[in-house]
């Protein structure tokens, strides 16, 4: 919220509309720009008809919500208002996967990545940590189309050798490795990151590829990762299918490469288990420790 908060002062037009969500979060923002914060209360599709009329006006509207209910609610909200008719609409989607995690299933974001680039023209990102978060907004904040921005909740998490650096449509090669490649995005990153550590430990060599932008897809710079490996091992707090499993699987259908591309997300329904994030992320094998070994199985030429 801070980045917010200065893009804010900076530019008049900014506006930010919440579904009475952020306590905690976003009262700073509302103290120093009180009559341009709306709270439209428990009602998402409003929210985004509210923000796509405000877009119309000339503001810049933000819209904060979980990411469930920022995604899948005003969906068609979404696809009527600011996709077909262009408009500058920003939405944030707050702890995307697991992060919600004792809130339930309903709280839990794991198709918003795929439903929302499904739509032409709307921006889809998902940032690996809160800095990288900050330079994507920096990046995008006031382009002329749609944006959906998945946020995670840890302001904390970094991604080392990251240090914030995003780029609209490409990708970040944070590691190279000579028998696998990981690819990942949004703040699953931080699980990724020590995976291919303990992986390292173990003698195999990984590399990292993060791709926070899905929309525009840094279609080139995946073809050239996956082109220098034999197998790589998309990972993702996302069903499976949909999300950036299936846009690297399509770059590498599509581009004719030998690479074999396993996706590593949710599969099945997700709901069968309820507990903390850290305790989904290990019943799904999308912790450090359960990455490490579906990578480490693979390099070894295993499933």
């Amino acid at each position: 919220m801070r980045t917010l908060e200065e893009l804010a002062e900076r530019d008049p037009r900014l506006v930010l509309l919440t579904g009475d969500l952020g306590y905690s979060v976003l009262e700073s923002f509302a103290k120093r720009f009180p009559d341009r914060f709306v709270n439209v209360g428990v009602a998402e599709q409003n929210l985004l008809a509210v923000a796509t009329g405000l877009a119309e006006a000339g503001f810049l509207p933000f819209v904060y919500s979980i990411a469930s209910f920022a995604a899948l609610r005003p969906y068609e909200f979404i696809r009527n208002g600011p996709v077909h008719h262009r408009l500058p609409v920003r939405i944030l989607g707050v702890g995307g996967g697991f992060e919600y995690g004792t809130a339930g299933a309903s709280h839990h974001g794991l198709e918003d990545l795929g439903a929302m680039r499904l739509l032409p023209d709307l921006i889809v990102l998902a940032p690996a940590d809160a800095e990288q978060a900050s330079a994507a907004l920096r990046a995008t904040w006031d382009l002329p189309d749609p944006l959906y921005l998945r946020l995670g909740k840890d302001e904390h998490a970094r991604v080392a050798g990251l240090t914030g650096r995003f780029r609209l449509g490409r990708a970040e090669q944070l590691a190279t490795g000579d028998e696998l490649l990981l690819v990942t995005a949004g703040a699953v990153a931080v699980e990724v990151a020590a995976a291919r550590a303990q992986l390292a430990e173990r003698g195999v060599s990984a590399g990292l590829l993060v791709a926070a932008s899905l929309q525009p897809a840094p279609r080139d710079d995946l073809a050239a990762a996956l082109d220098a490996h034999r197998v790589a091992l998309v990972v993702e707090s996302h069903y499976a299918v949909g999300g950036l499993g299936s846009l690297v699987a399509e770059v590498a259908a599509e581009r004719g490469l030998g690479c074999r591309v396993v996706r590593h997300g949710v599969c099945g329904r997700a709901d069968a288990v309820m507990g903390s994030s850290a305790h989904l992320l290990r019943a799904h094998r999308l912790d450090r420790i359960g990455i490490a070994e579906t990578a480490w199985a693979l390099a070894r030429g295993g499933r």
